[in-house]
């Protein structure tokens, strides 16, 4: 991250990005101005794969351009270290509940199941999708989704029972920022990314969450309730930390 201290007075702007080209690539640097940023700081999201420049209050447009420019081949150095995205189709290996699977193309008698998990020959699970090839990856991404609503509404649905709380509502996002939220009203929304990290990763996501039930903000009261759900909290924040963000690589178009 670069950072540059800005104080001059200028005025607002309303562009949202703007493009920086280097050795022959152009990057689009998203523009984020924010009240607080005493400089100008430049972000690579590995996650979201984009650029970000945040903007103090009072930093013009002519001077975020410059910033960005100045630092053209640290986007573009930052940009190529990115993982390589995978699109989910056949001949990709990606994580299901932390098991890698072999995605492959199959017919199935009576054509009842686009998407089906069996035994390979060397007894690695092949994740099987049937029907036109364009429709893979659609039918792929639907079925994660379904898994991990189910894996998730059970251990969401055991946790709160632990409370002596009824179940909550639980919805699926493609968030980048969060792998979980609870919202005022005690809904509680998770990534559905989550079906491809670990058993216990999960479960520990739907225990913090349900945790929020009780205690909405991340006091030592809210972790001593997390724990009293959750025996793998410290080992689950770390596998998190460590690979939580590569499971943004699956289901994007692989590039080139």
């Amino acid at each position: 991250m670069f950072g540059l201290f800005h104080s001059r007075a200028q005025r607002p702007f309303s562009a949202t990005h703007l493009d920086v080209a280097h050795d022959g690539e152009t990057y689009r640097v998203a523009l984020k101005r924010v009240a607080t940023a005493r400089r100008f700081t430049l972000r690579v999201r590995s996650a979201t794969r984009d650029v970000v420049l945040t903007i103090p209050p009072r930093g013009s447009l002519t001077a975020a351009r410059e910033f960005a420019a100045r630092h053209a081949a640290w986007i573009g150095a930052r940009m190529a270290r990115l993982p390589q995205t995978i699109a989910l189709l056949p001949g990709a290996h990606f994580p299901l509940r932390g098991v890698q699977h072999l995605v492959v193309q199959r017919l199935r008698a009576g054509g009842r199941g686009a998407v089906w998990i069996e035994p390979g020959d060397n007894g690695a699970p092949l994740l099987c999708v049937t029907g036109d090839a364009g429709h893979a990856e659609r039918r792929i991404r639907d079925y994660l989704k379904r898994q991990a609503r189910i894996d998730l509404a059970a251990a969401v649905a055991r946790h709160a029972a632990a409370l002596g709380l009824p179940t909550p509502p639980v919805g699926l996002r493609d968030t980048t920022s969060r792998w979980g939220s609870c919202s005022a009203a005690g809904s509680l929304n998770f990534s559905w990314r989550l079906i491809m990290a670990p058993a216990h990763v999960l479960d520990y996501l739907a225990a913090h969450e349900a945790a929020h039930l009780i205690h909405l903000d991340h006091s030592p009261k809210f972790w001593a309730v997390a724990r009293r759900l959750s025996p793998d909290v410290d080992r689950a924040e770390s596998w998190l930390k460590a690979h939580g963000a590569s499971l943004h690589r699956f289901g994007a178009k692989a590039k080139g």
